[in-house]
This record gives structure tokens, C-alpha cells and sequence, in this order.
């Protein structure tokens, strides 16, 4: 079982928002927003001819450091790109928390990056983000999730990209997401078997958030740690929905008084209202409350 004290584990990644960074005013705009984490998008969202605008924009952001207490993730442009060497050096200057790769295919997209940031000396704390977005991703799923255990991988979370997979496959949107969850399940398995945190698809009509709403409760169902949002108007809600419901927080509570207790010392297994419980579900219990204590020093800030 992964510690609780593992670092992927205990970052909060319930509102993960993405922003253009050639777009200044909302890139300013961040340090007022309450996000767990920020994407700023040098890729599909800035246009070919502000991808310099961008950069800019992300060194003066960096520089100022606002969101000490928060993750900053730059998405820089695809291994392929003409605009990828531009942007690692950018990552590479701003030290971000992560850098975010998008269309990545195999676990050698991984590891090349990885092996670039270790031979520029970037600190173990940058960390590696991969966008699930290609069919050969979805199929490689676990081979990519297991280079968070390889010495050096830096994988710390991996996030689901539904919008190129439907691109590229042909599958129509549809309500309820039927027919893409059987990848999105298999990407949430590959992540859990390496101790990964997974974060859910962008919804991209912001504007109706009733099916917003829905999408975040089931991707809570699912086991995601958060989602990616595309406007600070699904903040809210991402953050709602993302976090231990107060059932679970009354029920983690009282597996771990159950446990503190004389004589459940040594025991792998006692019984809790005429059930069985086991160690594993009073580790499980000490994550979940651990994660209740940064939310709330997070609601506080």
C-alpha cells in the first residue's frame, strides 16, 4: 500500500485549472482563485504565433511566485513539436512543481524526459505530469503508470484526455461517457497499481454546470483525485465533490479510535459494529483524514 506520507498522496488535486498562458490577465488572475493546482497551457491553447507570448508570461508568473502553497504545472507543446526545446528550456528556468506532456504514447516519452531533466540538473522536486490523450497511451496505460516506480521516472499523476481520444478515434460525446469507460477505467487501474495520483477529463461547456455537477460526482464514484477544469466557474464544484463526504470522514474516525485502542494493539483485524476491519482500512483511514487536514488548512489560507 502506498504510505500516506508519499508526497503524490498527499497534494490536493481536487481543482486542477488550466489557463492559456498567453493570456496575461487570466494568468494574473490565478493568485485570486481557489484552486488546488494551475496548468499554464503553452500547447493546444495558445496559438503558433503567441507561443513566445506565453512563455513570457509564464517567467514573469514564476518569478512572482504566488501560489506558494499550491502546484504549478506548465503544459508544454508535444515531444514533436517544433516548440518543444523552446519550452523545455522555459520549464527548466522556471523550476515549476511539474511539467505536464502532452499526446505521450509510450513509457520512452516518459523516461526521455525524464532523462533530459536529470541531465540538466533539475531538481527531484520538478516532477513529470502525462496527458492520456493518444490510443497507443490507453494501451500502454500500465507501462507508462510504472515509470513513477523506475529510479529517476519523476511520473507523479497521470490525466485523462477525452477530447483527443474522441478526435482520434471517432467516438461521438455522450452523456454519462458509456462508451469511453472502459479506457478511462483501465487508465484509473494502471495509475492505483503504481501509486499515482489520476485526474478526470476537462468538461468543456462551462457554462451549464448541472451536467458539470454530474460529471464531477461521477468521477468522484470512479476514484479520481480531482479533475482539470477549463474556467473558474467548475472550481467550485471540483472542490465540492473531491474531497471525503462527512460519512466517510465519521466512518475514518472511528476505524482509528477503534485501532488506538489497548487492546487492539498487534491485531490485523477487529470488529467495528459487528464488522470486520482490517489494518489496511485503518492505513486508509489515516490517509483519508490526513487529506481532511489539508483541506481544511487549504479553506483557512
Amino acid at each position: 500500500m502506498t504510505s500516506i506520507a508519499d508526497p503524490k498522496m498527499t497534494r490536493l488535486r481536487r481543482s486542477v485549472l488550466s489557463v492559456p498562458a498567453s493570456n496575461e490577465r487570466a494568468v494574473a488572475k490565478l493568485k485570486t482563485l481557489s484552486v488546488d493546482a494551475v496548468i499554464l497551457d503553452l500547447e493546444d491553447s495558445v496559438a503558433d504565433s503567441m507561443k513566445e507570448e506565453g512563455r513570457k508570461n509564464i517567467r514573469a508568473f514564476c518569478k512572482a511566485k504566488p501560489l506558494t502553497d499550491r502546484e504549478t504545472v506548465i503544459r508544454v507543446n508535444d515531444a514533436a513539436s517544433a516548440h518543444y526545446a523552446a519550452d523545455l528550456k522555459l520549464v527548466l528556468e522556471c523550476e515549476p512543481d511539474a511539467v505536464l506532456l502532452p499526446k505521450v504514447r509510450t513509457h520512452d516519452d516518459i523516461l526521455e524526459l525524464a532523462a533530459y531533466l536529470g541531465e540538466n540538473e533539475a531538481p527531484e522536486s520538478l516532477r513529470i505530469w502525462a496527458m492520456i490523450e493518444t490510443p497507443l497511451a490507453i494501451l500502454n496505460a500500465g507501462s507508462i503508470a510504472e515509470t513513477g516506480r523506475t529510479p529517476g521516472g519523476r511520473l507523479d499523476c497521470l490525466v485523462i484526455g477525452l477530447n483527443d481520444l474522441r478526435k482520434d478515434t471517432g467516438i461521438k460525446t455522450d452523456p454519462g461517457r458509456a462508451l469511453v469507460m472502459p479506457w478511462i477505467m483501465q487508465v484509473l487501474l494502471a495509475g492505483r497499481a503504481f501509486g499515482l495520483s489520476v485526474l478526470d477529463s476537462v468538461a468543456n461547456d462551462f457554462r451549464n454546470l448541472d451536467p458539470f455537477e454530474a460529471e464531477c460526482a461521477q468521477g468522484r464514484a470512479m476514484g479520481f483525485d480531482g479533475k482539470m477544469l477549463i474556467h473558474p466557474a467548475q472550481i467550485g464544484a471540483a472542490n465540492r465533490h473531491f474531497r471525503p463526504y462527512p460519512d466517510e470522514v465519521a466512518e475514518a474516525q472511528a476505524i482509528i479510535a477503534a485501532f488506538a485502542k489497548p487492546e487492539a494493539e498487534g491485531l490485523n483485524a477487529i470488529g467495528i459494529d459487528g464488522r470486520m476491519v482490517e489494518r489496511l482500512h485503518h492505513e486508509q483511514a489515516l490517509a483519508l483524514m490526513a487529506r481532511v487536514e489539508l483541506i481544511k488548512a487549504r479553506d483557512k489560507a
